[in-house]
């Protein structure tokens, strides 16, 4: 159970999540001018980067709190890194942490069907949100 009020949790993750963001974004443009635009349009590196600089974040920040985590408010860091910062930069890092929970507990079948329903509802979700819009406009 956390130690930490309802509004000092919130605030961990709204710190972390406007950092988070924020170096997304910079990310992103610091990439644009590394790269040039026409790469950029080309392949979505900006976002294959931050889906695997989150992932490997999320990974190290886990394994310190698993080893660590009790002894060093450990919630507080899990909400205003784990939630907030990485959640900001990329809700990658958490579907691979999610996978990896379920990989680890032998639930194959589960980390399969959670991995097709979250690429094939996402992205049905997204061509209807454009189709809703079309129609709309």
């Amino acid at each position: 159970m956390s130690s930490l009020s309802p509004l000092a949790a919130t605030l961990n993750v709204a710190m972390g999540g406007a950092a988070g963001a924020v170096l997304r974004y910079q990310l992103g443009r610091s990439l644009t001018q590394w790269l040039g635009p026409h790469a950029m349009v080309a392949f979505p590196w900006a976002t294959l980067a931050v889906n695997v600089i989150g992932s490997l974040l999320m990974g190290m920040l886990a394994g310190w709190l698993a080893k660590h985590g009790g002894e060093h408010n450990g919630e507080q860091w899990r909400l205003l890194i784990g939630v907030g910062l990485l959640g900001g930069f990329t809700t990658f890092s958490s579907f691979s942490l999610e996978m990896m929970l379920l990989i680890e507990r032998g639930q194959w079948g589960l980390s399969f069907t959670y991995a097709a329903v979250s690429l094939l509802a996402g992205l049905t979700g997204l061509y209807l949100g454009l189709i809703i819009m079309r129609l709309a406009a």
